[in-house]
């Protein structure tokens, strides 16, 4: 099983740690884009072409390794909202591409004041309004911009990440039972956020419902196999090692057994 990833930069950890979770013997894809990160400023047309350059490096790396792809999974909330439908020309019916959706639905189930901790991009799309009109319309819903966040992850700094966490967290009022990390790569810091929170309020994540997903999408029935998959990395189509700060995460210390460049 071969499964490729893409997102701009270690945001893709906490669905790439779910894959692997799931299935140890996946062979992962990792393709990143540090030469044009963060993808969250950049126009429709600008996240589109990034999105499918990083899929087409991920193929090509697949082919060279002797496989073909068994999927496309886009771990990230921008190009998901900008980039599926191009993706999705370019490789289905044959290969399943697979987006990631924030949380919202399963947070509004318990009918309690949620908060949506976003990039200020996506807090402003109508992306994200439309999925709390569509699942959430009857409750208090508070949208979060995270100014600086995913930047601060992304640097694994961790008086940045203390600095944008708390002030998120101070936009986040104290009636909130449920938070919704609208970008994967908050899933890195949920710890860091719950304590900011005071624990008042539940964490929503995509990670392992795109895991899920990708898994049923395949529509593979055997189990997994005792060999060990390996994980590739890329750099906006280079051959690279994985982030020194994906070290710094859970998730990406999860990942480096069976991490290797194309040598």
């Amino acid at each position: 099983m071969r499964i490729a990833l893409i997102d701009s930069g270690i945001g893709m950890l906490s669905t790439a740690a779910a894959l692997r979770a799931a299935r140890p013997d996946a062979d992962l894809y990792l393709s990143m884009d540090p030469d044009h990160m963060p993808w969250g400023p950049r126009t429709p047309e600008e996240v589109i072409g990034r999105a499918l350059a990083g899929a087409r490096a991920a193929t090509r790396a697949v082919a060279e390794d002797g496989g073909r792809l068994d999927a496309v999974v886009v771990p990230c909330n921008t190009a998901s909202v900008h980039g599926l439908d191009a993706l999705r020309a370019e490789y289905e019916p044959g290969v399943p591409v697979i987006g990631t959706v924030p949380a919202i639905k399963p947070a509004a189930a318990a009918g309690t004041p949620i908060a949506v901790w976003s990039t200020e991009a996506t807090t402003r799309s109508a992306y994200q309004r439309g999925l709390v009109e569509t699942f959430a319309s009857n409750l208090e819903v508070t949208p979060v911009a995270c100014i600086g966040l995913a930047e601060a992850v992304e640097s694994a700094d961790p008086r940045r990440i203390a600095d944008a966490v708390d002030y998120a967290a101070e936009l986040t009022p104290p009636e909130v039972r449920g938070v919704v990390l609208g970008c994967t790569h908050y899933d890195l810091v949920g710890q860091r956020i719950s304590e900011a929170l005071g624990g008042r309020a539940a964490l929503f994540t995509a990670a392992d419902a795109v895991a899920a997903q990708t898994l049923r999408r395949i529509g593979t029935a055997e189990p997994p196999s005792a060999r060990a998959g390996r994980v590739r990395v890329l750099a906006s189509g280079r051959p690279a090692e994985l982030p020194a700060a994906a070290l710094n995460y859970p998730a990406g210390r999860s990942l480096l057994d069976g991490t290797r460049a194309d040598r």
